[in-house]
């Protein structure tokens, strides 16, 4: 069943009204500003323009009860950014909901790919 594991995946998306409050992309980038306390470098690490980066902090920070990421404004300090404490919250749960979803379809990936035009990938 590892072999399988690496051939299929569960994306998870909390959704906000309309908006995706949070999905893997946006833990991964609250991880990554965590590491590097930047969005730009953030944004960077991941392949991502600091305006989509800023954006999607902008998106968390406006679909939860308080800020997930904190800013400083640039200039002679150069700014930076850092997880708050309710953002680093967010992620544990994010990844103990993936972590869950995926252990609960693990049990029926198996019939699944049984139905799929090429069968059990190998």
């Amino acid at each position: 069943m590892n072999d399988m594991k690496e051939t299929y995946s569960i994306k998870l998306q909390i959704m906000a009204g309309d908006d995706i409050a949070m999905g893997p992309g946006k833990a991964d980038l609250l991880e990554k500003i965590q590491e590097t306390g930047s969005i730009a470098a953030a944004g960077r690490a991941m392949g991502m323009s600091y305006k989509r980066a800023w954006d999607l902090v902008e998106m968390m920070n406006t679909c939860f009860c308080g800020p997930l990421v904190s800013k400083t404004k640039g200039g002679a300090s150069k700014g930076g950014a850092t997880v708050t404490p309710l953002g680093l919250d967010v992620v544990k749960h994010f990844r103990s909901l993936q972590n869950n979803a995926s252990n609960a379809v693990e049990r029926e990936v198996e019939d699944f790919f049984k139905l799929m035009k090429d069968g059990i990938p190998s």
